[in-house]
C-alpha cells in the first residue's frame, strides 16, 4: 500500500449514520439552533452540541456561512476560465497562485489534469468588469494561453456534499 493510501485511510475517520444525518441537517439550513438538529437527527441537544463539535475539531466541518444570490447583488456574469501555462516550476506556481488567490473575483480555483492547468470560476458584474478582471490576471504571471467561458444560464448550484453511506 502506498504512503497516501496509508495516510488518506488514517486521516479519514469513518462517520456514523447520526453524523450523516447531522452533516445533512447542517449543509440543508445551518442556522438551525442545536435542539432544531438534534430533533432532526434523534438526539438531545447535548450530545447533538457534543458530535458537531467533534465534527468541527476533526476539520470535518470546516466553517458555516450565508449564501447570497450573486444575481441579486449585481455579480451576474459568470466564467469559467481555462489557463495554461509554459511555465510549470513551483515558484511560477506560487507566484500564480498567490496573485489569483489575492483576486476577489475568483471563486473557485482549480489545478487541473488534462489539457488544461488552472481552472477558475469568475463572478464579476458584467462584460466590462470581466475585461478589467481578465487584464488584471494576464497581468500577473506570464500565461501561454487564457480561454473564457461564458455562462448563460445556471442549471444546478448545489452547496451541500453528498455525505457518502457507510461502507
Amino acid at each position: 500500500m502506498s504512503d497516501a493510501a496509508v495516510l488518506s485511510s488514517d486521516t479519514r475517520r469513518r462517520i456514523d449514520a447520526i453524523d450523516r444525518k447531522i452533516l445533512g441537517v447542517l449543509q440543508e439550513d445551518a442556522s438551525l439552533s442545536v435542539v432544531e438538529i438534534g430533533e432532526r437527527v434523534g438526539l438531545s441537544a447535548t450530545p447533538c452540541w457534543k458530535r458537531i463539535q467533534k465534527l468541527e475539531a476533526e476539520g470535518i466541518i470546516t466553517g458555516k456561512v450565508v449564501l447570497v444570490d450573486q444575481n441579486r447583488i449585481g455579480l451576474g456574469l459568470s466564467v469559467f476560465v481555462s489557463v495554461e501555462s509554459s511555465d510549470h516550476s513551483d515558484e511560477w506556481l506560487k507566484k500564480f497562485a498567490t496573485a489569483v488567490s489575492a483576486m476577489p473575483e475568483v471563486m473557485e480555483f482549480y489545478r487541473m489534469a488534462g489539457d488544461v492547468d488552472y481552472m477558475l470560476r469568475v463572478v464579476v458584474a458584467d462584460m466590462p468588469s470581466y475585461d478589467i478582471f481578465y487584464k488584471k490576471l494576464i497581468g500577473a504571471v506570464a500565461l501561454k494561453n487564457v480561454t473564457s467561458r461564458f455562462a448563460m444560464e445556471k442549471i444546478k448550484s448545489v452547496t451541500a456534499l453528498p455525505v457518502p453511506a457507510a461502507a
